[in-house]
């Protein structure tokens, strides 16, 4: 299989798993969450049930990938983007802002529909948990640690994830009075002393 050929089929995988997400979103917000069956959602994409299984485990993973798709991989892509001579707690900061604010602040219906079944706040609150690992390993390059086993890469990004989840936490609660953005953003000056020391 030539290059082509494999980067062909991610491209593919990649369409068929957003047309799948977005059905299930859409669907959802017609029907509300509990209405909607995995066939329903198979249907609205034009594919069939069992190719809805290789990609998701639940409708509610679905209705939410949809919401935060690929945060984790988004959020190292951004911190890897900052200029070099940036302050590591600027850096994360202004990274993780950058994926939360604008077009990635859910709306008020979205907020409504997540907070309508607790089984998709908790979906919605693990795809939070999911830049970890990616972070992980960008802060870890940043700080010229990739490759030696330290600790303090992993143990940074799990402070971040915490933090980040601890805001969402709050800011699901019925009628926020803040943008997630800036509820992320508090949330994050409470490790900023960890991040600066890590420059050191």
């Amino acid at each position: 299989m030539s290059t082509n050929d494999g980067g062909m089929r991610e491209r593919k995988k990649l369409a068929t798993r957003k047309a799948l997400s977005a059905a299930a979103l859409r669907l959802a917000r017609e029907h509300g969450p509990q209405n909607v069956r995995v066939d329903d959602i198979a249907e609205a994409a034009g594919v069939s049930p069992r190719t809805y299984n290789n990609y998701f485990s639940s409708r509610e993973q679905a209705i939410v990938v949809a919401l935060a798709a690929e945060r984790g991989q988004h959020v190292a892509a951004a911190l890897r983007r900052r200029p070099a001579d940036e302050p590591l707690e600027h850096a994360v900061v202004g990274a993780l802002i950058e994926q939360y604010s604008d077009d990635g602040e859910p709306d008020r219906d979205t907020l409504a529909l997540i907070n309508s079944a607790p089984a998709l706040q908790a979906e919605f609150l693990d795809t939070i948990a999911g830049i970890e690992r990616p972070l992980a390993e960008a802060i870890a390059a940043r700080t010229g640690l990739d490759g030696q086993g330290e600790l303090g890469p992993e143990v940074l990004a799990a402070a971040i994830s915490g933090a980040a989840r601890i805001a969402a936490e709050r800011w699901l609660q019925p009628e926020p009075d803040t943008t997630f953005s800036v509820m992320l953003s508090d949330a994050l000056t409470w490790i900023l002393p960890a991040l600066r020391a890590a420059d050191r």
